[in-house]
């Protein structure tokens, strides 16, 4: 199973950047993605998360108002847009894969879930 993040980068405080993850369509169908970001000595933190069935969205407070994440099918990716960037955002970003999923209190447990793919640094300059 291959996860592939991408579309970091650095941008100032206030800008934007989309991250990307692209899955198989086997994958898409039947798992949840999740986001994850970890700063350097922090732990890793769920962001957002995607149902596979429904595709209702969870969000991280942090995230909340100012994150989105989506689904395109047809190019089997969920991508993460994030604006309104902070200082505080700076972190590497991760997309996982889970097969059971339970909403926000699952899907925000790095523990619950079965792939991840490589990360992609988010740097926010003030």
């Amino acid at each position: 199973v291959q996860l592939q993040a991408s579309g970091g980068g650095l941008v100032q405080a206030g800008g934007s950047l989309r991250l990307a993850c692209a899955a198989s369509k086997f994958i898409l169908e039947h798992y949840a993605i999740g986001w994850f970001r970890q700063a350097p000595g922090k732990e890793r933190e769920g962001v957002s998360c995607i149902s596979s069935k429904d595709g209702s969205t969870y969000y991280a407070d942090s995230a909340k108002g100012r994150f989105t994440i989506s689904r395109d099918n047809a190019k089997n990716t969920v991508y993460l847009q994030m604006s309104s960037l902070k200082p505080e955002d700076t972190a590497v970003y991760y997309c996982a894969a889970q097969r059971l999923f339970g909403g926000w209190e699952m899907c925000s447990q790095a523990t619950t879930y079965d792939y991840w793919g490589q990360g992609t640094l988010v740097t926010v300059s003030s």
